[in-house]
């Protein structure tokens, strides 16, 4: 009885996979169990000390009540200040808001936009909130697949061949999560080039892994390569990445007016402000810049190079080394159709993550769940020891399969 009142827009999106493998995790911990998280996306290092320092002072300050709906005048500043000298996007205070992480902002933006019927282009592999995002806003996700031979990105022709009468939206998500794929200034042209024959259809430049890129200079958005599209790109960003402030719950987005204001009207009616403690901090990190993250990226890049090596050590494992993000999507096609010491058979990415969750106690994600099988997603930002040790556990795993 109870879920017959529930609408209908509900059954059609799912819980988010990521979340559910956290709470699994949670679960078996609180239980005992000594699990290594290798399914979490998030880095495991603190917030630089001068951005938490920012959030005590706004506590100890009084700065602790109701702000604008879209953020205070200093943060708008701060992330004006940012598209500006990072990435050559020029946009007036009624053109950017923040809200309660990127997120909020990808939701609030898709709800804004989104009629029953309209269709939202997404690559596959993709960030797995797109499309229940798109069904909660009683949207269809176009889904296009991205082959792994191709660097998993999106190609024009596939780009033109999924428009049509019905699109609304093409979500770009560079560097992407699950692949760590980093789209270049030229590849980003030729998409442009696409776009431009097609003014009603908006793009979402999904930009949240920006300054997680091996390759210095390799990160372009959108709007800042084709300036003729900037009236029709919402740019989405925040700290929670490229900060370490996942729990922060800070993400902003630079757009057109018109949409930034529809946008605001939802945010007032359902979060409105986001926190005022972390509006703080947020000016802080964007203002002072990112001298932390020479180090960050050398630690990033040791921890590849461990999980690569362990991957590509293990019969019936391989993946290409990622060039942006934190992980590295395994294909695992090698392992399907062996059986476990127990004699099950592992018939799918889901069961392969299954088993190396209850042999090995390492969460990982399965491909599917991003819209590419048979993968793992594989998050290698945790301390060096510990991702050791699951590599271990993981090849120990894979070894007793027959």
């Amino acid at each position: 009885m109870s879920t017959e009142l529930l609408a209908p827009r509900l059954r059609r999106a799912r819980p988010s996979p990521t979340a559910a493998i956290s709470d699994q995790v949670r679960a078996l911990t609180a239980a005992g169990q000594d699990v290594i998280n290798l399914g979490e996306g998030e880095l495991d290092f603190e917030t630089p000390a001068h951005i938490k320092q920012a959030g005590v002072d706004a506590i100890v300050q009084g700065d602790t009540k109701y702000t604008a709906v879209s953020g205070t005048a200093a943060l708008k500043n701060a992330i004006i200040a940012k598209f500006g000298r990072e990435n050559g996007l020029h946009y007036a205070p009624e053109e950017v808001i923040a809200g309660s992480g990127a997120k909020q902002l990808i939701f609030n933006a898709l709800l804004a936009t989104v009629a029953a019927g309209d269709e939202v282009i997404i690559p596959a592999p993709y960030w797995v909130s797109y499309p229940d995002m798109v069904a909660l806003a009683e949207g269809e996700s176009r889904l296009v697949p991205c082959a792994e031979d191709r660097g998993w990105k999106l190609r024009p022709a596939d780009l033109a061949a999924a428009i049509g009468a019905k699109t609304r939206w093409l979500i770009l998500n560079s560097p992407n999560n699950p692949t760590g794929a980093v789209y270049s200034r030229a590849e980003l042209q030729e998409l442009a080039a696409v776009l431009l024959d097609h003014p009603r259809v908006l793009v979402m430049a999904d930009d949240i892994y920006e300054h997680i890129c091996h390759a210095p200079g390799e990160f372009a958005t959108l709007a800042q390569v084709e300036p003729r599209l900037r009236d029709r790109v919402l740019t989405v960003n925040g700290v929670s990445k490229g900060y370490s402030m996942t729990g922060w719950r800070l993400g902003y987005a630079g757009g057109p007016a018109w949409l930034v204001a529809a946008m605001q009207i939802l945010q007032s009616q359902s979060t409105s402000n986001p926190s005022s403690i972390s509006q703080a901090a947020t000016v802080a990190a964007l203002e002072q810049g990112l001298d932390f993250m020479d180090d960050w990226m050398a630690t990033l890049a040791r921890r590849r190079a461990i999980i690569m090596d362990c991957v590509n050590a293990i019969d019936g494992l391989d993946a290409a080394e990622p060039p942006g993000a934190f992980y590295v999507f395994a294909n695992c096609s090698g392992i399907i159709g062996k059986k476990t010491p127990a004699g099950a058979t592992l018939a799918s990415d889901g069961d392969v993550a299954a088993y190396l969750l209850d042999a090995a106690h390492v969460a990982t994600l399965q491909g599917s769940a991003f819209g590419a099988s048979p993968y793992l997603r594989i998050a290698y930002a945790i301390d060096d020891r510990r991702l050791i040790e699951a590599c271990e556990r993981i090849t120990r795993a894979c070894r007793a399969l027959r």
